[in-house]
């Protein structure tokens, strides 16, 4: 049974998407489940890392806030154009499939939060930070599973075709002095 849905790239990239989504809408079921009140904070490492329950109508670091009808759009055609390009990557190789799988799986997670009616709002949970002296802190965007997936899949089809646009580039010959 396995193989078969690990026949062939596109059934591996299907799959890796599908676990990833499951675990990230997982996730974000837990953190509604243990923190039901939105911006409700639980400090796991303090001074460092506090699980939280945030929620996001924009793009990241909160750009674009309160467009999630346009970003959801933008999902859907980010999904539709990797789809139909994505032979123009890696995507014939392992680590090329997961990279995709990544990136679909992230973007269906967020873009199921912005379609749920219960939602409309891309829920984000982890938040690290510093804590300065005076007590203000200085963190990095709260973001979710999907979001990290989505930022490692496009750094490793970044790091994959940067590998094969140099791996494809004859080497350069040098000519003999004359002298």
């Amino acid at each position: 049974m396995a193989n078969f849905f690990l026949r062939t790239p596109n059934r591996r990239i299907a799959v890796i998407a599908a676990v990833l989504f499951v675990v990230d809408q997982l996730t974000k079921f837990v953190v509604l489940h243990f923190l039901p009140v939105k911006y409700d904070e639980k400090i796991i490492v303090d001074g460092f890392f506090k699980f939280v329950h945030w929620r996001n109508t924009g793009a990241a670091w909160s750009l674009f806030t309160n467009n999630n009808a346009a970003l959801a759009i933008v999902g859907l055609v980010a999904l539709l154009v990797l789809f139909l390009s994505r032979r123009h990557f890696e995507s014939k190789t392992l680590l090329g499939q997961f990279a995709f799988g990544l990136i679909f799986g992230g973007i269906i997670g967020n873009l199921c939060d912005r379609l749920l009616p219960s939602r409309h709002e891309v829920i984000d949970f982890l938040y690290f930070y510093l804590k300065q002296r005076g007590g203000d802190e200085i963190g990095f965007p709260a973001f979710n599973v999907a979001d990290a997936a989505i930022c490692t899949g496009v750094g490793l089809v970044f790091l994959l075709t940067l590998k094969s646009d140099r791996a494809s580039k004859p080497a350069e010959t040098v000519e003999p002095s004359k002298g």
